[in-house]
């Protein structure tokens, strides 16, 4: 319970002590998650409509959704570049702050952001996606958003992890490894004659907040976050930040 008061007690003071960062952090999730959402809600507009298995409808929910975790600001997009991540971590542990409040504070920032990002993403997908409307009520739609969000979080467990253990350069190509995954899982998925998209709208349908593939998807991304935490946290102690 005190790294949890500690984590939140050093995340709500870099947001107040640069408004500036924060202000910038609105404005691009804004846009950014304005430009996903709608032409996310296009592509499924389309599939929906047709009914067909489209392949890119579940690359873009595969691939996308995660991104609705990441942080957008001026120095965590210059990753490649300037390391910035590595950075960052090296600043922290120098500071008297456990490497566990560390990675508590990044668990709250990531749970924080998915919630104000899953807010834009999802509200715009649903608004801009008709076919979507017709197809879930709101409390359905909402099942099958918490799905997609749980899903999102279980590979932020991931990232979170790269970002710790590895270079800007490495983190780059990893991030790009898993966008060439999901297109491969969404391939395979449609070779085997099925359809994310579709099952996900018909399980919200069908199962409501009952739903064990929303409750499944969840209880995924909490242990995702605690599994790779203790995972990063081990690693760290053999890494070099210089």
């Amino acid at each position: 319970m005190q790294t949890l008061k500690d984590s939140w007690f050093i995340l709500r003071g870099d947001y107040r002590g640069n408004k500036m960062m924060l202000l910038f952090q609105l404005l691009f999730s804004i846009i950014f998650m304005g430009y996903l959402g709608a032409f996310a809600a296009m592509t499924i507009n389309d599939s929906l409509k047709a009914g067909e298995r489209m392949v890119i409808t579940d690359y873009l929910l595969l691939a996308l959704t995660p991104a609705i975790g990441f942080t957008y600001c001026r120095n965590t997009m210059k990753y490649w570049s300037t390391n910035s991540y590595t950075k960052l971590l090296a600043y922290l542990t120098s500071l008297p702050i456990p490497v566990r409040v560390i990675l508590c504070k990044r668990r709250l920032q990531a749970l924080l952001t998915f919630f104000f990002n899953g807010l834009l993403f999802f509200g715009i997908l649903y608004g801009v996606g008709v076919h979507l409307r017709e197809a879930l009520s709101l409390p359905s739609y909402l099942v099958f958003a918490l799905t997609w969000t749980g899903y999102g979080i279980v590979l932020t467990g991931l990232y979170i992890y790269f970002e710790y253990t590895v270079s800007g350069k490495a983190y780059f190509w990893l991030v790009l490894l898993m966008m060439v995954a999901a297109l491969g899982v969404a391939l395979l998925i449609r070779l085997a004659g099925g359809n994310l998209l579709l099952y996900t709208v018909s399980n919200a349908k069908s199962h409501g907040f009952l739903s064990p593939l929303m409750w499944g998807a969840l209880l995924g991304g909490g242990l995702s976050l605690w599994l790779f935490s203790r995972l990063t946290v081990y690693r760290l102690k053999s890494r070099d930040l210089v």
